[in-house]
């Protein structure tokens, strides 16, 4: 048998604590997909490493999500380039100019 070592599979374990997930807050037999009921309330909870915890509350499918996954500041738009103006071509594929 091939087991890994405990030390591998802690540090694996201990990779996923702090991970979050939502849960919608509906009369059921337990967490469902997301898509379902997307303006019920949601729990947030959090991997402690041994169990689901309560972390805090979102209104919505919406703002679980925002809680989830944070946008990074974008940041500033570096500004456009000026476009350059087309040279005359040389391949076959070109039309030749009018005046020809």
């Amino acid at each position: 048998m091939d087991d890994e070592p405990l030390s591998l599979w802690a540090k694996r374990r201990d990779a996923k604590i702090g991970r979050l997930r939502a849960v919608p807050l509906v009369s059921g037999a337990g967490p469902q997909g997301s898509h379902l009921h997307p303006d019920a309330p949601r729990a947030i909870q959090r991997w402690n490493g041994y169990a689901w915890e309560p972390y805090g509350f979102a209104a919505s499918f919406a703002e679980a999500q925002r809680l989830l996954y944070p946008r990074a500041e974008e940041p500033e738009a570096a500004p456009a380039a000026q476009p350059q103006p087309l040279r005359a071509g040389r391949g076959r594929h070109r039309k030749p100019p009018s005046g020809e």
